[in-house]
């Protein structure tokens, strides 16, 4: 199995540094996942992977072999893009052998690969059809068929389902997962959709602006995010950032006299997700209900307490009206404390 390297990566367009002294490692046969925003860079990193832009400055290594000036054909890897980039006037079987054709690859071996490619997803009864005559999820399916029987160590993608709806979306999610496995591929993928991210990846490099936020394990990127930026892209609801400031005896939350912990409060935001957080009349928060939303297997309360806005996930529907007073207490472990100016978290003494 074959790793990617990435040490230093830069990419500057005129004026603008779309990445930016970037530096990760994909092992073997893992999935590593590109997260972030529109326009963080992380389909431009991808691009340079791949070597269709040219590299500013930084190296970039795939099985320990430099390839940052080498062109697309000779870096060993498969590619599915956003479009899926389907010739219109093939079949799905003429389709998915184009590449094998090109490269003059024999007609016996063509039909072995096309056979697999076709075994894994389900393609049989379509080999005949044209694109126009499928629909998303089995046009993505080709696409992927094509890069399968690529049989090439590395496959990259470029955010692949985002033309497909929420439930094919989540059909496809398992399925491209599924054959990153059994392929024992070495995969990047890349897609601003942070459930995609939580759910498919090994590792995920967070970006933001053109460089890394973070880079870690879904888990760890949840339970211990390193920075503000971070804490907020990942969950739904997101991270509550809440105001700190200095109170009597420790640092308490803005406009409130509830203690949080010893030491100083003010330039602080306290991190909370609003799942982890528990309703109840006894706590270490009191807040007032504003807005209840119920959403079915659970419902989102926000809450007021102080100058500050919290917002607290509960399960199914409660008897809660507005205007309620409540109190919140989380676990110890729950709470993050991040720096206001830097957005960095802070240890709590």
């Amino acid at each position: 199995m074959t790793g990617i390297e990435i040490v230093n990566l830069n990419k500057r367009w005129a004026t603008f540094d779309a990445v930016k002294d970037v530096n990760f490692t994909v092992e073997p046969g893992t999935l590593t996942v590109l997260l972030g925003p529109s326009g963080c860079g992380k389909s431009t990193t991808l691009r340079l992977i791949a070597g269709l832009d040219t590299v500013t400055s930084g190296t970039i290594r795939i099985g320990g072999r430099d390839v940052t000036d080498a062109p697309p054909a000779r870096r060993d890897l498969a590619m599915v893009f956003q479009s899926y980039a389907l010739f219109p006037h093939l079949s799905v079987e003429e389709n998915i052998v184009f590449g094998l054709k090109v490269r003059r690859v024999p007609a016996d071996e063509r039909r072995r690969r096309l056979n697999r490619a076709v075994e894994i997803l389900g393609l049989g009864p379509y080999l005949g059809r044209k694109p126009s005559q499928l629909s998303g999820g089995q046009q993505q399916r080709v696409a992927l068929g094509r890069a399968i029987v690529a049989e090439a160590p590395i496959c990259l993608m470029d955010e692949p389902l985002s033309n497909l709806d929420a439930q094919l979306r989540h059909d496809m999610r398992r399925e491209i997962r599924n054959i990153q496995r059994a392929l024992g591929m070495t995969m990047v993928y890349v897609t601003h959709d942070q459930i995609e991210a939580m759910s498919l990846a090994d590792q995920v490099i967070l970006m933001k602006a053109g460089h890394i936020e973070q880079k870690a394990t879904p888990e760890e990127l949840y339970l211990k995010p390193a920075t503000t930026f971070a804490a907020r892209f990942i969950g739904t609801p997101p991270m509550n950032l809440v105001g700190l400031a200095d109170g009597a005896g420790g640092a308490v939350v803005k406009g409130t006299a509830a203690r949080m912990f010893e030491g100083r409060g003010e330039g602080l935001l306290m991190g909370l997700r609003p799942e982890q957080i528990r309703v109840g009349e006894e706590g270490m928060l009191p807040v007032i209900v504003r807005n209840v939303e119920y959403h079915g297997a659970d419902s989102i309360l926000e809450c007021e307490a102080g100058e500050e806005n919290i917002t607290v996930r509960v399960d199914g529907v409660r008897p809660i009206a507005v205007g309620s007073r409540l109190s919140l207490s989380w676990e110890p472990e729950a709470m993050h404390v991040f720096d206001r100016e830097s957005g960095f978290v802070q240890p709590v003494r």
